[in-house]
């Protein structure tokens, strides 16, 4: 284009450069096409963006609220249990249930038979380490007595107790 006016897609005002993508003129250029699009791209971006602060989608777009450890953990418990074909081994979501098992709040009592149970499958450190904690544990809750049962501390008794059965 060497007539000195300018293409078409500078021409053109904003709205109006759809129109002449539609009937693009077959004098242009492969670069003066290429730019042409591109500016079309970015007029579409920013009546999108505008549309939709318009309508309040984008506060409402938030990333969804991530998971709890004790969520994921009994996910990753139920799954173990179910036998899933895409269950895999966690160390984190196991190190998670190993830390918190005696805790009712944190296992429910629904989950805690199922826990027994993976816990069979504990082998080398990870059932050592388990089992010296929950005597230590145990040991801690003799000495200090229960006067006053406290039905917390019974539960967790309880727990103890079965994971050494289980484990020893």
């Amino acid at each position: 284009m060497a007539s000195g006016a300018p293409p078409a897609w500078k021409r053109s005002g904003g709205g109006a450069a759809c129109r002449v993508l539609q009937d693009m003129d077959p004098k242009l250029s492969p670069e003066e096409k290429r730019v042409l699009e591109r500016k079309l791209k970015k007029e579409r971006k920013k009546e999108e963006k505008k549309r939709l602060q318009e309508v309040g989608v984008a506060e409402a777009q938030s990333p969804p609220a991530r998971r709890s450890g004790a969520e994921l953990a009994l996910d990753y418990l139920c799954g173990w249990a179910q036998k899933h074909k895409n269950w895999r081994f966690q160390k984190t979501r196991q190190t998670w249930l190993l830390l918190h098992m005696y805790d009712s709040d944190k296992v429910p009592n629904e989950y805690f038979s199922t826990l027994l149970a993976y816990l069979e499958g504990l082998k080398g450190r990870a059932r050592e380490l388990t089992v010296q904690k929950a005597e230590a544990l145990m040991q801690e809750l003799d000495e200090t007595g229960t006067g006053d049962p406290d039905p917390f501390l019974l539960g967790k008794t309880q727990r103890i107790r079965q994971v050494l059965q289980l484990l020893s």
